[in-house]
C-alpha cells in the first residue's frame, strides 16, 4: 500500500532525527513537569516579580525609539516624526556635554574607588574577631544607615555642614577658623557625595563578604594554623582568595552602574555655587526631559547612558574572566 505524501514526510523527518535527541527532549519535559507539579507555589511566586520586570522594565524599553524621533505628546510615541540620529547630533553639539560626561565618570568612579575596598577591610576584620557582642555591635552600627532614606541623609549632612548651625561651622568657629560652607564650595561636592555612600553603604556590603567567608572550609584555617601561618598570612592566603569571586562580581556590577549614578543624593546635594562639579547626566535628564518637556533629549541622554554602561560591562566582564577567571556569564 503506497504511503500519503505527509506520512511519508513525517516518516522521513522521524528517521532523519538523531535517536538520543528525543529521548533528551522527553527527559527535560518529564523533569519540568515534575518540577512544577512539586514546587507549583515557589513558581508561583516568581511570576510575581517576573511580570513586574516585564511590565516596568521591558515593555518601557519599546518607547526608548523617541530618541529617534522629535517627540510630542498630542502626537503619541508612534505618530510623532522620525528624526533619526538629529537627537545625538544635537547633545554631542551641546557645549555642556563633555562637562557632564566627566562630571558623572569622576563621581562614579570616584565613589567605586573609594567604597569598593573598605566593606572586605571590614568583612576580614569581623571575621577576626572572637568576640560575638562586639562583632554584632559594629555590624549593627555600620548596617543600620543603609535603612535611612537618601531624603534624611541629605538633610542630616546639610544639618551638620550647615556654617552657622551645624557641627562643623560651631567647631570651626569655636576654633577662630570662621564660618566655612562646604556645601557650597564646588571642590568639596564629590567628597560629601563619596563620604556619605561609604557611611550608607559599607555595612550592607560587608555583609555579603561575611556570608562569603563563613562558607569557607574550616580544614584550610587549619592547615594554615599547623603551617604556623599569622593572621595576616592566613587572610592573604584563605581569606582573600575566598572573596575574590563575589568581589569580582560586585566590581563588575559596580562599573557596569559607573554612569547610571544614583540621582536623588546628586540632586538633594546640587546647588547653584557647586554646579560645575554637581552636574552630571542623570541630574541634566531630569532638568531636561521632565522640567523643559524635552522628552526626546532626555530619552537620547538616556540611551547613550545606557549603552556606555552596556560597554563597560562587558568590557570589565571580559578582563574580570581572563584575569581570575570570574564572571556574570
Amino acid at each position: 500500500m503506497k504511503l500519503s505524501a505527509e506520512q511519508a514526510l513525517s516518516e522521513e523527518v522521524s528517521t532523519s532525527r538523531p535517536p538520543g535527541a528525543t529521548a533528551r527532549r522527553s527527559t527535560v519535559r518529564t523533569r519540568l513537569t515534575r518540577s512544577l507539579r512539586r514546587y507549583w507555589q515557589l513558581y508561583l511566586l516568581l511570576l510575581i516579580p517576573v511580570i513586574w520586570f516585564i511590565v516596568f522594565r521591558y515593555v518601557p524599553m519599546a518607547n526608548a525609539i523617541i530618541a529617534f524621533k522629535n517627540y510630542n505628546p498630542i502626537d503619541g510615541v508612534w505618530g510623532s516624526p522620525w528624526v533619526g540620529f538629529d537627537n545625538f547630533a544635537n547633545l554631542f553639539r551641546n557645549p555642556v556635554f563633555p562637562r557632564l560626561v566627566g562630571n558623572t565618570f569622576i563621581l562614579a568612579a570616584y565613589t567605586l574607588i573609594a567604597s569598593f575596598p573598605l566593606p572586605i577591610i571590614l568583612a576580614l576584620a569581623l571575621n577576626e574577631v572572637r568576640l560575638r557582642f562586639f562583632t554584632r555591635t559594629v555590624q549593627l552600627v555600620t548596617y543600620a544607615p543603609y535603612f535611612i532614606s537618601t531624603v534624611v541623609v541629605v538633610s542630616m549632612t546639610i544639618l551638620l555642614l550647615s556654617p552657622r548651625v551645624g557641627l562643623l561651622g560651631r567647631t570651626l568657629s569655636f576654633f577662630g577658623a570662621g564660618q566655612v560652607d562646604l556645601l557650597a564650595d564646588a571642590d568639596f561636592f564629590r567628597h560629601i557625595y563619596v563620604a556619605t555612600d561609604i557611611w550608607t553603604t559599607t555595612g550592607y556590603s560587608a555583609v555579603i563578604y561575611l556570608a562569603a567567608l563563613a562558607s569557607v572550609d574550616t580544614s584550610l584555617y587549619e592547615a594554615a594554623k599547623i603551617d604556623g601561618a599569622s593572621r595576616l598570612q592566613k587572610i592573604w592566603n584563605v581569606d582573600i582568595p575566598a572573596l575574590l569571586p563575589t568581589a569580582s562580581i560586585i566590581l563588575i556590577l559596580g562599573v557596569g552602574n559607573i554612569m547610571a549614578i544614583g540621582f536623588e543624593k546628586a540632586f538633594l546635594l546640587q546647588n547653584a555655587l557647586n554646579l560645575s562639579t554637581s552636574e552630571i547626566i542623570p541630574t541634566y535628564v531630569y532638568k531636561t526631559g521632565i522640567l523643559n518637556a524635552n522628552f526626546s533629549l532626555g530619552a537620547t541622554i538616556g540611551l547613550f547612558n545606557a549603552v556606555v554602561s552596556l560597554v563597560l560591562l562587558l568590557v570589565v566582564n571580559t578582563v574580570s574572566k581572563r584575569v581570575t577567571g570570574n564572571g556574570l556569564w
